[in-house]
């Protein structure tokens, strides 16, 4: 695929979407066959948003066992790339490690779960990084959305504890040993729990257009499992 040339890329971190690898929190709430579609929509809409921003390169980081179904769920559109080594950590680590050792570029990494955020976020975060050398967007649960950098910092990710309530505190004490400038984003969520479901549904249903394919998919479950209430005579 021919690079773009302009300054700054957008890596979207996913997962290829099977059954007991993508969205397991949401277990008490959705059945292994709906996870799977939930989870594509998710994809789409975010890439949908990488999209928007227009004059940004956008890419797949993933793990290496991953690339080519990814790579047939997204077409040409975008490069798929394997990660090196495993886990989140790994994978963040080998975003930076892949496009920051050309210098010059404004790298973001973002998750495939929060399409429903604005995209001016994500475009002032690529702002902030002509000042600072580290931008993190923190997620409500202690966690992170999005960390975008202009170099590779190779212990920036190490013991990460992602998925836990520490992820976001444990980067900004690696941000501050390293000696980096770090700005904060917006406060914001992505959909790892039942709760994070509900909200996402609730906001869809005002603002459909905020994350159109993940909305309609929303719309449709919300109906289907309305049904199946009433035939058991839970309503």
């Amino acid at each position: 695929m021919e690079r773009l040339s302009e300054d700054r890329v957008l890596v979207i971190m996913a997962k290829a979407p099977r059954a007991g690898a993508v969205k397991t929190r949401l277990a008490p709430c959705l059945s292994c066959d709906a996870v799977i579609p939930f989870y594509c929509c998710l994809l789409d809409d975010t890439l949908a948003l990488a999209r928007s921003l227009g004059d940004v390169e956008v890419a797949i980081m993933c793990p290496e066992s991953d690339v080519h179904e990814l790579a047939q769920l997204v077409g040409n559109e975008v490069s798929v790339i394997a990660q090196t080594g495993d886990g989140l950590a790994a994978g963040l680590t080998s975003v930076f490690a892949q496009f920051g050792h050309e210098g010059g570029q404004r790298i973001i990494a973002f998750n495939s779960d929060s399409p429903h955020l604005p995209n001016h976020v994500v475009e002032d975060a690529f702002e902030r990084l002509a000042a600072h050398d580290v931008v993190v967007g923190p997620t409500h649960d202690g966690g992170y959305y999005l960390v975008g950098a202009k170099t590779s910092h190779p212990t920036l990710f190490a013991n990460d504890g992602m998925g836990t309530s520490s992820a976001l505190e444990r980067l900004l004490s690696r941000v501050r040993a390293l000696g980096l400038s770090v700005h904060l984003a917006d406060t914001f969520y992505d959909i790892d729990v039942s709760d994070d479901l509900s909200r996402l549904a609730e906001e869809l249903r005002v603002a459909p257009e905020r994350a159109p394919r993940t909305a309609m998919w929303l719309r449709e479950w919300e109906r289907a499992s309305a049904q199946a209430r009433a035939a058991t005579g839970q309503e």
